[in-house]
């Protein structure tokens, strides 16, 4: 994207009140000066309500927050995107220029002891009961955050708070910039065509074209998913693999071809230090303590045994399946022992071997445009949605799409951009945002507006672009977080859609929409070969499903690794220069059945903790799958494709947002609250489950 350079606020796109962000228009020279006039307006506003006389009600203070809180985010959600997806100096500066500005304005707030005694006023009142279910809680979480924001603080301690609110947001985006740099810091260039053995053709192509756009001859690798991870799976060079290994293990790190370059060592130091102190003043024992007044989980010592539990469970199998690989290896390609580098190459192998599919034999069933005409079905069949596309939208790139969501009854539910493809200056991963939040205010209604990004690979010469079924199932998880922001039917944009929904909870959406990838029907109109049209075979469905559950027990224990190693590293009351290294390695001893080498990093890329928002939190992909899992399994028993199942999932969680307790809505569609047995059967670690475990 290009960026018009404006000398003036005037005209500023990101102060228009549009339905949609004008992207083409938006230039770095408007990204402070909007918010500084957002910032300046909302405090005059502030002010204003509060010289009110008396207690307050919603339509005195809980109304004009939202409205306020609203504006800001219209302005900051494409400015925060394009830093993600279209990143360049001249914004990263304006971007970060805010940063400290932002962090400041929410710390006056959550202080603000007269704007918390307002909203206490709300509470208090003989008039709340009659308020909806969604504002009472809006005003409930409201009172949460002023205490957790430090309203009861004395002054001193506030201002303390508020710098190290300000510092703590600093070094988040520094941290994933750092890796973003990192990431586009290193590439390998090939000219030696037999150093290529073993790799599929669509990789090797997207790396001629990677070579052709930087003007080399041969093949151009890098770090970014649609490149490594094929190198990692396929290439038969064990040292090309060991190095790409290395440079990806290393990035942002002390070590590693790129040394200390774009060092986040300092960063995660500070990062843990000030979490606890912040935490400590608040009077919290720990970071996790003080992370999980926002979750579903009551308390650190039920996560650990939460995952404890749950490792205990895994470990064997995880066990079981690296020593059947190392056989394997061994026995099958002289291969002993093996290293890191080499788990997934044999890995493949192995699969290959046992079920005679892999991934890339599968891109051709499907190319991109079929892949989302049919996850539209499946989630017409479920949901009673049409999706359809809007052409002619601002955008911030010629990849981008956008489309509009309707309901059964044709009313508008939504809309969302959809931008697949890896390119430079695009943050990795995939993601689902918030461009606009629903809202009502009378009769005038805010259709919500998300952004789903994903990092596949993209098309090659004329050919669409041809995804993994990995890549498929990223697209359905992102897509249901999408669904949650869209089909909200809350009118409070702090408790509408993904807003005020407990962090460990709002996996749920998004997971389960995972399991319609495994589905015959579902494949069914999903796929379709790029050249004849033809459905995924029957044969190729088979070793699919089959294949599901092939080294599920090495996946699940990773997860569990990473979200040990977080949890504990904010469990820490003291945490030191050293406390990172001595956790992960306590960690791995307990549980971890792969042990890296020595110069492996992986802290110092680990952005959902040091660059997002999961710090405490990253064992929320484990604890929602358990909630995913369980809510599949009455689809299961009802008929994967049962509308009235999809409605009443839809109605009880993804039209509720956050205006109820997570536990309440799951209740209302399992009629029970969550077992972890469901869980474990999906991902292959039990067999079965009793059928009374599930009643």
């Amino acid at each position: 994207m290009t960026f018009n350079r404006v000398p003036t606020t005037a005209d500023n796109p990101l102060l228009g009140a549009g339905s949609k962000p004008a992207f083409s228009r938006i230039g770095p020279d408007h990204v402070v000066p909007a918010i500084d006039q957002i910032l300046a307006d909302s405090r005059r506003a502030i002010a204003e309500l509060l010289e009110h006389e008396g207690p307050h009600d919603w339509e005195s203070l809980g109304q004009p927050m939202e409205d306020l809180e609203d504006r800001l985010s219209r302005a900051w959600s494409p400015v925060a995107h394009l830093h993600a997806v279209a990143d360049c100096p001249e914004l990263r500066d304006a971007f970060n220029a805010c940063l400290p500005k932002l962090s400041d304005y929410a710390t006056e707030l959550g202080q603000n002891e007269r704007l918390f005694r307002g909203y206490r006023s709300m509470a208090e009142a003989e008039s709340f009961d009659r308020l909806s279910q969604a504002r009472r809680k809006a005003i409930t979480n409201a009172l949460r955050d002023f205490r957790l924001a430090g309203v009861d603080l004395p002054e001193s301690d506030k201002a303390r708070f508020k710098s190290i609110s300000k510092r703590l947001s600093e070094l988040s985006s520094r941290f994933g910039e750092n890796v973003l740099d990192a990431t586009q810091g290193w590439k390998k260039h090939i000219t030696d065509e037999s150093r290529l053995a073993g790799l599929p053709d669509t990789v090797l192509a997207l790396a001629g074209d990677n070579a052709a756009r930087e003007e080399l001859t041969g093949w151009l690798f890098t770090l970014e998913a649609p490149s490594y991870i094929p190198v990692m799976s396929y290439a038969d060079d064990r040292e090309l693999r060991r190095e790409m290994y290395e440079a990806s293990t290393t990035r942002a790190s002390d070590l590693g071809p790129n040394a200390k370059r774009w060092d986040n060592t300092d960063i995660i130091a500070e990062v843990l230090r000030l979490r606890q102190e912040k935490a400590r003043l608040l009077g919290f024992t720990s970071y996790a303590e003080y992370s999980l007044a926002t979750k579903m989980a009551r308390s650190p010592e039920e996560v650990l045994e939460f995952l404890n539990d749950l490792a205990a469970r895994t470990k064997p199998v995880a066990e079981t399946e690296l020593a059947e690989l190392r056989g394997f290896a061994r026995e099958k390609h002289g291969a002993d022992p093996i290293e890191v580098w080499d788990i997934p190459y044999y890995s493949e192998k192995l699969r290959q071997h046992r079920f005679s599919i892999t991934q890339e034999a599968l891109r051709p069933f499907f190319p991109a445009p079929r892949v989302l005409q049919g996850l539209f079905a499946v989630v017409n069949r479920l949901f009673g949605l049409e999706i359809g596309e809007t052409r002619g939208v601002d955008t911030w790139h010629p990849d981008v799409q956008f489309f509009t969501v309707h309901d059964a009854q044709g009313k508008v539910r939504g809309h969302f951009y959809i931008d697949l493809f890896s390119r430079p200056h695009k943050r990795g991963g995939a993601w689902m945002d918030e461009c606009v939040v629903r809202k009502r205010r009378g009769s005038d209604l805010q259709d919500p507006v998300a952004y789903l990004t994903c990092n596949f690979t993209p098309p090659v010469g004329d050919d669409p672009a041809l995804l993994t079924h990995d890549e498929v199932t990223t697209l359905f998880h992102e897509f249901g977080h999408g669904l949650h922001h869209m089909l909200t039917q809350v009118d409070d944009p702090s408790v509408a859609g993904i807003n005020g929904v407990e962090w460990d909870a709002v996996e749920l959406p998004s997971q389960i929409m995972e399991n319609w990838c495994w589905e015959r029907e579902a494949l069914a109109v999903i796929s379709g070969h790029f050249q004849t049209g033809e459905p995924l075979p029957d044969d190729q469905f088979e070793k699919l499903v089959s294949a599901r559950n092939f080294q599920a027990g090495l996946r699940m224990i990773r997860q569990i690794e990473f979200a040990l190693f977080d949890f504990r590293l904010h469990i820490d009351t003291a945490p030191g220069p050293r406390s990172v290294g001595q956790t992960l390695e306590a960690v791995r001893r307990e549980v971890a059945v792969v042990h890296p080498p020595a110069f492996n990093r992986f802290a110092h890329s680990f952005t959902h903790v040091f660059g997002g928002g999961y710090a405490a939190g990253y064992y929320s992909y484990l604890w929602a799958e358990v909630l995913s899992s369980d809510a599949f399994a009455r689809f299961e028993e009802n008929g994967v494709f049962d509308r009235t199942t999809g409605l009443e999932f839809m109605r009880a969680v993804l039209e509720q947002g956050g205006s109820r307790e997570a536990m309440e809505l799951f209740v209302e569609f399992r009629g029970r609250e969550p077992v972890i047995e469901p869980l474990l059967r999906h991902s292959g670690i039990i067999s079965e489950v009793s059928p009374e475990i599930l009643t």
